[in-house]
């Protein structure tokens, strides 16, 4: 399954959820798009797995099978499979990217990344599934360092996650530790995407 490009926003609202992390989707029209979407049925116990499944995987803007791959990797993990799953997709480099402030949205900072614009331990990285390590030090190339999309990110954010560092002068930043799961979104039930992938086997 290729991934998802069209509008953010009708996939929160089908969901539910806020896709974006900030609650801007669902302000205006807190339900699912389309002539039914007032008149939603009551899900079924593998329509609410396949759900937060697909919450996830919208949120981080990954394929299906680069997110089952990254299941089967946290399964392979010592510690709880939920968790580590979720600590995985915040180690992509677009995610941390993202994190940095460096891009207002995931998709904006995948798109910063697949243009060559930031070197990870001074080597030039473009894949956003990059799995950055505690330590790694990611920075913005020196001719891209003047991009208008960047400093405008960076000019909107209004706090940064406690596990990383960033110098917003130098473009500069770092994955200082793993995050706790209490500082990930807390509306996320990642058990039941356990249960989704151990039902399917």
């Amino acid at each position: 399954m290729s991934r998802y490009t069209g509008p953010q926003w009708r996939i929160s609202r089908r969901l539910g959820f806020s896709t974006l992390e900030n609650g801007k989707e669902l302000n205006r029209r807190a339900y699912a798009p389309g002539q039914h979407g007032q008149k939603r049925k009551k899900q079924t116990e593998y329509g609410l797995q396949l759900a937060e499944k697909q919450k996830v995987r919208h949120m981080y803007g990954v394929n299906e099978k680069q997110f089952h791959n990254t299941f089967k990797r946290a399964g392979k993990m010592a510690g709880i499979n939920g968790h580590n799953f979720l600590f995985l997709l915040e180690q992509r480099l677009d995610n941390v990217v993202y994190r940095f402030g460096f891009a207002t949205t995931r998709r904006g900072a995948r798109q910063l990344v697949n243009h060559g614009h930031f070197l990870v331990n001074g080597v030039k990285t473009d894949i956003p599934s990059y799995q950055v390590k505690i330590g790694d030090v990611i920075e913005v190339r020196e001719k891209s360092k003047n991009l208008a999309v960047i400093k405008a990110s960076l000019e909107a954010k209004s706090h940064t996650v406690a596990f990383v560092e960033v110098d917003a002068d130098k473009l500069i930043g770092k994955l200082t530790r793993l995050p706790e799961r209490s500082e990930l979104n807390q509306e996320i039930n990642e058990s039941l995407i356990v249960e989704y992938y151990n039902r399917m086997g």
